[in-house]
């Protein structure tokens, strides 16, 4: 089974963390004041399309995130945007170079999105019985879908570099039980995001263990439907993903021109994310020859 890269170039990077003032030792009230400030800066990130500044601003953040973790240790919130801040420096700027540090930021995430779930209600969400770990699973809310989503995305991303092992193999039905979770409770969740990971899941897996590129194609679609076309992101792993298992180069060279004629900043908030979709819609038309 193989998964595509860069899944999680997600920079959706925001910080909320509501500590009341009067309750809480000096240390997590500097923290709670730095989460404000970084807030402003997560979303002056996102509407960033210089990928040069953000990939070498990048590791000074996740050490300022990783402080602020071992100062406030117990917020879910904190550790969940933790998460999704080392696996998305991973995807986007890291995997194609270094195979092993992509890992460990990966794991990083994946310690860090564990947590988070545990702190919702998910306990030993890695080592529990399968079928307590639905039964579990089931009891959680709209609320809670940040959270299974984003460790569902962190959790899948570590195990994808990590296929020769059987205990990570044996992961991938937690995964699973959490996207169709969040599937349930809100699919318009990121833009679609439950959908294009479970368009990705079925196109991805051999037949024999569940693949499906017919319904790969509809949660494509669907994802596209809810983003109104304007998460590009979509569409580059429709066509990667759908395109290209299906041998069709028209729909490959159509759906990545789309994207290109797509202004990345039609969505101020996704523009970082448009631009790293732009960037690779123009790469693999390059290797249009390779693939078909």
């Amino acid at each position: 089974m193989s998964f595509p890269r860069n899944w999680i170039g997600i920079f959706s990077i925001f910080f909320i963390l509501t500590i009341p003032a009067a309750c809480i030792p000096n240390k997590q009230m500097t923290v709670g004041s730095a989460a404000i400030l970084l807030e402003d800066v997560a979303k002056s990130a996102n509407k960033q399309s210089d990928l040069r500044v953000i990939r070498e601003g990048m590791p000074a953040y996740l050490m300022l995130v990783d402080g602020m973790v071992e100062a406030v240790p117990d917020n879910d919130r904190l550790l969940i945007t933790a998460a999704q801040a080392y696996a998305s420096f991973a995807s986007a700027f890291v995997e194609d170079a270094d195979r092993d540090y992509a890992i460990a930021l990966y794991a990083k995430a994946k310690k860090y999105a564990l947590r988070s779930l545990e702190i919702r209600g998910l306990k030993n969400p890695v080592s529990k019985p399968f079928n307590e770990f639905e039964a579990e699973l089931n009891n959680l809310g709209k609320d809670d879908v940040p959270y299974i989503f984003w460790t569902g995305t962190c959790w899948g991303s570590w195990i994808r570099l990590n296929l020769g092992s059987m205990a990570a193999l044996a992961e991938l039905p937690r995964v699973e039980a959490l996207m169709k979770r969040a599937l349930v409770l809100d699919e318009q969740f990121y833009y679609g995001g439950p959908h294009l990971f479970m368009g990705i899941w079925f196109a991805s897996r051999p037949k024999i263990a569940g693949g499906d590129l017919a319904k790969s194609q509809h949660h494509f679609k669907k994802a596209i439907e809810l983003s109104q076309g304007k998460f590009l992101m979509t569409q580059i792993y429709y066509a990667d993903q759908y395109a290209r298992k299906t041998f069709d180069k028209d729909l490959f060279v159509s759906t990545l021109e789309k994207v290109l004629d797509t202004p990345a900043d039609q969505i101020p908030q996704l523009t970082l994310l448009n631009t790293v979709a732009h960037k690779k819609a123009k790469e693999m038309l390059e290797q249009i020859d390779e693939y078909f």
